[in-house]
């Protein structure tokens, strides 16, 4: 049935709403440092706290509808950019960092237990701002015709103000969770579920 592939409306609003809060993670603006092309924006931590929360798809999905609604023509990249040509400048392989990295994220919190301790979602929140990096330099390099290892090194000035975002993100989320136990990642909520329910077919994952 088509009606069985949708995504429950609570799900499709906790979407929105961690898309809505990456555009507004950019509000405070963004700069540049060392001369990088690429500015320091609040921003990133918005996959973090996505797929901490939301889990691997939703995570994702809530980073993809930021991105489409920005390729659209809405200005809600920091510095008040948006439009296809975002896409075509030094930025564009951060952005697609954004959606996995949200899903990295979201992965480990799913696999780390019922409960997980603060430590594991924040090794979740720290492999999910190298992911963003990871993806982010190469890309840079490649669009700006800047050789890697100076893009390398540009990029090292993001790395403290990532790793403070990861550890916020990563306390906010374990927050979240202890406060909100209905608010953990659905697909470890389907599978503590089935556990309970007495599910002996496996581990429950599609």
């Amino acid at each position: 049935m088509p009606g069985r592939s949708r995504l429950p409306a609570a799900d499709l609003a906790r979407i929105a709403a961690f898309a809505a809060l990456t555009a507004v993670l950019g509000l405070p603006g963004a700069f540049n440092l060392f001369g990088n092309s690429v500015p320091v924006t609040l921003q990133s931590m918005g996959p973090l706290l996505a797929g901490a929360i939301l889990g691997a798809k939703r995570g994702a999905l809530s980073q993809a509808l930021f991105l489409a609604l920005v390729a659209a023509g809405l200005p809600l990249l920091a510095g008040g950019r948006g439009g296809l040509g975002v896409f075509a400048g030094g930025s564009v392989g951060y952005l697609i960092g954004f959606v996995v990295s949200a899903f990295v994220v979201g992965l480990i919190v799913e696999r780390s237990g019922r409960r997980p301790g603060t430590h594991w979602v924040l090794v979740a929140t720290v492999l999910g701002a190298a992911t963003t990096l990871a993806i982010g330099i190469p890309v840079q390099s490649a669009v700006t015709g800047v050789p890697l290892p100076e893009t390398f090194t540009l990029a090292l000035a993001f790395v403290p103000g990532d790793a403070a975002k990861a550890v916020f993100a990563a306390l906010v989320a374990a927050g979240a969770q202890r406060a909100y136990p209905d608010a953990a990642p659905a697909a470890r909520r389907e599978r503590v579920q089935g556990r309970a329910g007495g599910d002996d077919t496996g581990s429950g994952r599609a």
